[in-house]
């Protein structure tokens, strides 16, 4: 998938394209919906296949104190498009004075004029342009007088809840890896880079790799069965997300031991798939005590219970 930051980068000479729009956090069911809707489109017209999303989140911009924890990284959301069959990302820098255009511009001057729109595909509740004003019903009304086609995906129910990424980050928040998982259409995931840390976990008979995340996890404290990739090797793995308040510590940690794996992994880049919560974070009296726990944390995480 090629990658455009910039409407000034984008090609003059690129072809016509099926254009799905959004600022596609997380890329879950709807959003997949609304993608791979422009792919199908694009190949049934001969189109190139693109998405035009958002970089930073224009909550961020207009509304900083409402701006959401993200879901996922730029880095992991191009990974994420890229499985839809999309042929090439646009990425907007969204700014005030880019906030103030107006909707009908946008759609004739950015969509229409510089990405050649011939199909633009929306989710039900997207707005876009100047006092979030642009909805699916103008874009309809423009489709007719600009002569694109305008396609508005439905909304998504899981469970009987609708699919957003506020439910998401709601489940997340409360430790429900299962819904998380069922919304986005997979597990939660997060990628980190491995630094040193103060090596207690050695001394503990369980060795861990202290995570720097690349973006905040959304998750409680607590103790995770997760899934950690290493160099595309797939290893189980019990992490704690805390303060190690049995240390007296109050920095929060992401810490993971990883289950049949020895080896020198600092300063590496890992991904940590985080697959269900085996209990919350709390103090033990001893050390022995947590190390009792911790064996217990593993022997839960390699029967899957």
């Amino acid at each position: 998938m090629r990658i455009v930051r910039g409407l000034e980068s984008y090609r003059p000479d690129a072809r016509p394209s099926a254009v799905a729009l959004g600022a596609f956090d997380g890329i879950h069911l709807g959003h997949r919906a609304i993608l791979g809707t422009a792919v199908a489109q694009a190949r049934l017209h001969g189109l190139g296949a693109l998405a035009c999303t958002f970089d930073p989140h224009p909550l961020e911009v207009l509304q900083p104190e409402r701006a959401p924890v993200p879901i996922t990284t730029l880095e992991e959301r191009f990974e994420l498009i890229a499985e839809t069959g999309i042929d090439t990302t646009v990425v907007v820098a969204f700014t005030r004075a880019f906030a103030a255009v107006e909707p009908e511009d946008f759609v004739r001057r950015v969509l229409v004029g510089t990405l050649k729109a011939q199909d633009i595909v929306v989710g039900f509740n997207h707005r876009f342009g100047r006092g979030a004003r642009g909805d699916a019903v103008l874009l309809e009304r423009l489709g007719g007088e600009l002569g694109f086609r305008a396609h508005v995906v439905a909304p998504m129910t899981v469970d009987g809840v609708p699919v957003s990424s506020s439910e998401i980050r709601s489940a997340l928040q409360r430790g429900d890896l299962p819904k998380a998982a069922r919304l986005l259409g997979r597990p939660y995931s997060i990628l980190g880079e491995v630094v040193r840390g103060a090596g207690r976990g050695r001394t503990l008979g369980f060795p861990t790799a202290n995570v720097r995340t690349a973006r905040p996890l959304l998750l409680p404290p607590g103790v995770y069965a997760c899934q950690v990739d290493v160099d595309g090797e797939h290893y189980q793995a019990v992490i704690n997300v805390g303060v190690r308040p049995t240390f007296g510590e109050t920095e929060l940690a992401v810490e993971a031991h990883l289950l049949d794996f020895s080896g020198d992994i600092y300063g590496r880049r890992i991904r940590l798939t985080f697959l269900r919560r085996l209990r919350g974070e709390r103090k033990f009296p001893d050390v022995e005590a947590l190390r009792n726990q911790i064996a217990l944390d593993v022997l839960a995480t390699r029967r899957g219970s």
